[in-house]
């Protein structure tokens, strides 16, 4: 069973979608919103992994000339 946006779905209920054009459309939102929110973290790790390395860069190059 997949989630939904409640939200979504008694927003399109309202706007006259029938009850199944509804629940598929807020089931494929929350699928997306998903989607996004494993996209956001990967690109957080990255961010880590890109700063760890500049830092350990500096740090050669400030024992490798200083």
């Amino acid at each position: 069973m997949s989630t939904m946006i409640f939200e979504v779905y008694d927003a399109l209920k309202e706007a006259g979608a029938t009850e199944e054009k509804a629940k598929k459309a807020a089931e494929a939102l929350a699928a997306y919103e998903n989607r996004f929110n494993k996209v956001e973290s990967d690109l957080n790790l990255l961010k880590w992994m890109v700063g760890f390395n500049l830092a350990m860069s500096v740090g050669v190059l400030l024992k490798l000339f200083g």
